[in-house]
């Protein structure tokens, strides 16, 4: 089945481009097929699956008739996207095992690539018909059908997904494409609209706006681009505006049957995705890019998918092929900035995101993101500054669902000691967003460490506790201000309470070493200092640390009531 072959790699090594071309130098280990094999075993067991296949192939290269070797390396090369080298081996592999069925269609999405959709045709009607080639093997063999012209043919050979409830809207939405590409509009509006009906997805919008569109209908394509963006208010891979300018001369979705087989392939990539089939995603949305290697939405979710298994630099490659002018292109940069910084890169990551910033001037995620970043490098001036940008693009517009920022940008402004500016955003953020916990705990905890407005502090803690009794945070910093407040004992037992929710978090043990010290428990008190040392501490933690380490003894400090 498709499914298991996809299955049987980790993919976690890096990938080239997701476009099909093998560039990479072959790896050659002595005169050893064994050795070869052995490194590839070890590459793939760390996650390196881009060495793991250039080993294999070595290995294969000593001893060219081991089976078991062929295929090992025939999957990798899959998975890593690259078919200069995987269409040889399906090949070989065919002539060994004519049912196996990656083997089986990587072979015949080769012979497409050469012109030879009559072999391709023959090669995906021997697929296996179960399991999820049930799916896969009706998609192939219509689009083989459509590129030959014989369209009946083509929409009677998508039939068998009828059969299956959770196929039906990926029948009509592939008889839409074909009858499209066949000049059959009429037809192809009946199966767009059944597609829809379902659930829209963007490549559905977008297939049939277009023909809406090249139907001189551009406000029943205007209304369905409308309707998507008011369910998908956050989306950046879709664009109606954009689509709309093209008038008439929008290009269809699909504009030939390599297109349309692409398009196959990507929808079982998403469907695998979505049913936790990550493995067998990745390996359709390889072959999707390799029919049609400028398919913005495969480039995305391949590297979301990559960059879920933490392979940044490959999922960056992915991300950088996404054309300028396609809707998700934006979401691209965006995705490589995050996994710049990520990655170490902080300069380039920034440096990304000013100038999305500046190409985007109605846009806030690269500011918020900017500022995100510099927030995490403790540069707070600067993303005080970023959030500011982005709070003025806003203007009077500010709204509930722009607390986060204003929350965000206050915390910035208290670490820079601009104490005014960040209490007011923090009573403006509790002005859009009343109770909110993590403003509450802020505020609260901010005044009360500072001395001030001690009473009004623990009533905004005591209200964040108790829409929050499990956070470790919030109940440490209700616990301190009891501490502040000379409430020793109650202090303790929150304290105790806040260690046990969040153990790891050295703040909330020295303040639990502080209240025992009060209480008279030196022993306990001198374990919880020793493990706040241990917990990697803030710099400015440090020497008071071991100032109390040293004396034993919680330093004199006045407690304001």
């Amino acid at each position: 089945m498709v499914a298991a072959l996809a299955a049987s790699c980790s993919p976690q090594g890096s990938n080239p481009n997701g476009s099909g071309r093998d560039d990479r130098p072959m790896i050659v280990v002595g005169r050893s097929g064994l050795g070869a094999f052995l490194a590839g075993r070890l590459a793939q067991g760390q996650g390196d699956t881009a060495a793991a296949a250039d080993y294999y192939a070595a290995a294969l290269s000593r001893d060219p008739d081991n089976g078991d070797l062929l295929q090992r390396a025939f999957t990798l090369m899959v998975t890593e996207g690259r078919m200069d080298g995987a269409v040889p081996m399906a090949r070989r592999l065919q002539d060994l095992d004519s049912e196996s069925a990656m083997p089986v269609l990587v072979s015949g999405l080769a012979d497409v690539h050469d012109g030879l959709l009559v072999q391709a045709e023959s090669r995906f009607a021997a697929l296996p018909r179960r399991g999820l080639n049930g799916l896969v093997g009706p998609l192939m063999s219509a689009w083989a059908l459509a590129g030959q012209g014989r369209t009946d043919q083509a929409l009677a050979a998508l039939e068998p997904l009828a059969q299956s409830k959770g196929f039906a809207g990926v029948k009509a939405y592939h008889s839409g494409l074909i009858n499209d590409l066949a000049g059959r509009h009429d037809a192809a509006e009946v199966a767009f609209s059944e597609a829809l009906a379902g659930q829209l997805s963007i490549r559905g919008i977008e297939a049939a706006g277009s023909l809406y569109q090249r139907r001189n209908r551009s406000d029943q394509a205007r209304h369905l681009y409308e309707r998507y963006q008011q369910e998908h208010p956050d989306t950046l891979l879709f664009d109606g505006n954009a689509l709309l300018k093209a008038g008439p001369a929008l290009a269809p979705a699909v504009p030939d049957a390599q297109s349309g087989m692409a398009e196959a392939l990507f929808d079982v990539a998403s469907l695998m995705r979505q049913g936790n089939g990550q493995e067998a995603a990745v390996v359709f949305a390889r072959l999707a890019l390799y029919m049609r290697p400028d398919f913005p939405l495969a480039r995305a979710i391949l590297g979301d998918m990559l960059s879920a298994q933490d392979r940044l630099d490959a999922a960056n490659l992915v991300y950088g092929g996404i054309a300028p002018d396609a809707a998700a292109y934006y979401y691209g940069q965006m995705r490589m900035a995050v996994n710049q910084e990520e990655l170490g890169d902080t300069d380039a990551a920034l440096t990304r995101l000013a100038k999305l910033a500046k190409d985007r001037p109605d846009s806030l995620d690269p500011l918020i993101t900017r500022g995100d970043i510099l927030r995490r490098k403790k540069r707070f001036a600067e993303a005080a500054e970023a959030y500011g940008a982005a709070i003025n693009r806003i203007g009077p517009a500010l709204s509930v669902q722009h607390w986060p920022l204003i929350y965000s940008r206050g915390i910035c402004l208290e670490r820079i000691k601009q104490w005014d500016r960040a209490e007011a955003d923090f009573k403006k953020a509790l002005e859009l967003k009343p109770d909110q916990p993590d403003v509450l705990n802020y505020l609260g905890y901010t005044w009360v460490d500072a001395g001030i407005n001690l009473d009004d502090g623990r009533a905004m803690l005591e209200k964040a506790a108790s829409l929050r009794p499990r956070d470790g945070a919030i109940i440490d910093s209700l616990g301190w201000a009891l501490y502040r407040l000379g409430d020793y004992h109650n202090a303790v037992k929150y304290l105790e309470r806040a260690v046990e929710l969040k153990a790891e978090d050295p703040t909330i043990n020295d303040h639990l070493g502080d209240a025992y010290w009060q209480v008279g428990r030196q022993a306990e008190a001198m374990f919880q200092w020793r493990r706040a040392m241990g917990l990697d501490p803030e710099p400015e933690m440090i020497e008071p640390l071991k100032e109390k380490l040293r004396t034993g003894q919680v330093p004199a400090k006045p407690v304001t009531k």
